[in-house]
């Protein structure tokens, strides 16, 4: 995914219309409780919002019932959800509920985790949400160097602790990037697993690991119990131009989907998965169905 605020409608047009979407969103009073997830034989689908940012950013509500109608069964907001009030949260908990989505995840700036004052209000959303993953979808600034990735790492770690006594993990999602050599032959990904503890998730893109020349199925294996959610994003060599890389929908790319779901079903602890698509040929909402159509196949369902 894409840095999380690089979203092409502006910041503050989400807010506007979120606030007014407000207005339709019934808000609960009482506290949101958050319930643990269940590892089913299956683990859910799901979807990340930035999939259909134009659709979400223009009609909250009718988006989740769009996506939920389609049979997606979790949902990942991502980074404008920190310019919530906690009533307009409440009200978003109350309509997934009520459409029966689960909200277990959701992708931040690092700012969410590693500064005091945005992490305590990720901490207040996320449980009002029924989140149990605040996973940032980003690097700080400063993550530049190896001394400067050591030191976001150590404010990585340090905040996982930080977020257990509230039912939380904390997790980051890789992109291209972080595949990068940084110390030595060691890449950005294998230092950040290695000065992270274990409860730390490794939130795997599969997109953006095929285009760096990552082998998803051995980093899962190379990292058991820590790949507790998949992005499901395909990738083909090519332009967009040319409706390839990251415009191919799930199944039409180069990605190896039965090894992956068999090596996080087995090794990774995966807990759900969630479609991801940055944009293709097709309209958000039409695309976010096609490519839940292609996962069932894959998937045998």
């Amino acid at each position: 995914m894409r840095p999380p605020l690089a979203a092409p409608v502006s910041r503050r047009r989400f807010l506007g219309l979120s606030a007014a979407a407000s207005l339709t969103l019934p808000v609960l009073a009482r506290a949101a409780t958050a319930a643990a997830p269940v590892a089913p034989k299956h683990p859910p689908i799901g979807l990340e919002l930035y999939s259909v940012r134009t659709e979400l950013m223009r009609n909250l509500p009718d988006t989740l019932r769009a996506v939920a109608k389609m049979g997606y069964e979790v949902v990942e907001f991502y980074a404008p959800y920190m310019n919530w009030t906690f009533p307009f949260a409440k009200g978003v908990r109350t309509l997934i509920d009520d459409l029966g989505l689960k909200c277990w995840s959701t992708h931040n700036p690092a700012t969410s985790l590693i500064a005091e004052d945005a992490r305590a209000k990720a901490i207040e959303l996320n449980q009002i949400l029924g989140s149990r993953h605040i996973v940032a979808a980003s690097p700080p600034r400063e993550a530049k160097d190896l001394e400067g990735w050591k030191r976001t790492c150590a404010a990585f770690a340090a905040a996982s602790e930080t977020l257990k006594p509230h039912g939380l993990a904390a997790g980051y999602h890789n992109h291209a990037t972080e595949w990068k050599p940084i110390d030595g032959p060691k890449h950005i990904m294998a230092l950040m697993a290695e000065m992270t503890p274990p409860e730390f998730g490794l939130q795997l893109d599969v997109g953006t690991a095929l285009e760096a020349g990552v082998d998803p199925v051995a980093w899962i294996k190379a990292n058991p119990g820590r790949i507790r959610s998949v992005h499901v994003k395909d990738w083909a060599p090519g332009t967009k131009a040319e409706e390839k890389a990251y415009r191919v929908l799930i199944g039409e790319g180069v990605a190896p989907w039965k090894a992956i779901m068999a090596a996080a079903e087995s090794v990774g602890g995966v807990e759900f998965y969630l479609l991801e698509q940055e944009g293709a040929r097709f309209p958000e909402l039409e695309t976010a169905q096609r490519c839940l159509e292609n996962w069932k196949r894959l998937r045998g369902a």
